[in-house]
């Protein structure tokens, strides 16, 4: 009976044996896994910061080319630049229309009321410098004599600074007389150019 027993014995401590080494792979198996996983997870770590790195890079990126972008758009200036040119040519023109109206102005200054009144001993006068007028087209509306003064040439009295005085000038141009602001005597006389002929008047009748 000693040698089952020691067959038994034997058979003990070679399952002992085996547990051991089982034991001893198993330990190591899980050594090895764990380190394997600690590596495997570090580097995903780093490499998704990277990542992020170059996406903030990537937005910074943008912002910049927007901000050159910005400097671009002051260049539309320059087509404003040919307006100050259309003023200048604009300019030309105006003086040139002042001109123009020149003569349209002494044939509505022919439009003024103009008087004619007889300051000398030669009958109807009035008449015949009121006929010459009206034969230029100057609006003759009263004849008649002046006797309260001697006027010491023909002349034609107008206001200053009335539609009168350029008449009364383009009308003693035309019939070569003299044309003055009015005197004290018909200052408040009816608004109109007052002429007022002396013996001396010849107008469009010279000869006759």
């Amino acid at each position: 009976m000693s040698r089952p027993m020691k067959a038994a014995g034997v058979a003990l401590i070679g399952v002992a044996i085996i547990a051991a080494v089982i034991g001893g792979i198993t330990a190591l198996g899980g050594g090895d896994g764990s380190n394997e996983a600690g590596p495997s997870g570090t580097p995903t770590q780093p490499g998704t910061s990277s990542t992020s790195p170059s996406a903030s890079s990537s937005a910074s990126s943008p912002a910049s080319t927007s901000s050159s972008a910005s400097p671009s758009s002051p260049t539309p200036p320059s087509p404003s630049s040919p307006a100050p040119g259309q003023p200048t040519s604009a300019g030309p023109g105006q003086p040139g229309q002042p001109g123009q109206p020149g003569g349209d102005q002494q044939a509505s200054n022919k439009w003024v009321t103009v008087r004619v009144f007889n300051n000398s001993t030669i009958k109807g006068l009035a008449d015949r410098a009121a006929e010459d007028f009206r034969g230029s087209g100057w609006n003759v509306n009263e004849v008649g004599n002046y006797s309260q003064g001697i006027i010491p040439t023909t002349t034609a009295f107008y206001r200053p600074g009335t539609d009168e005085e350029a008449a009364a000038k383009q009308l003693a141009q035309e019939f070569g007389i003299k044309a003055e602001p009015r005197f004290e005597g018909i200052q408040s006389a009816s608004p109109g150019v007052i002429v007022i002929v002396t013996k001396e008047y010849q107008g469009a009748h010279k000869g006759s």
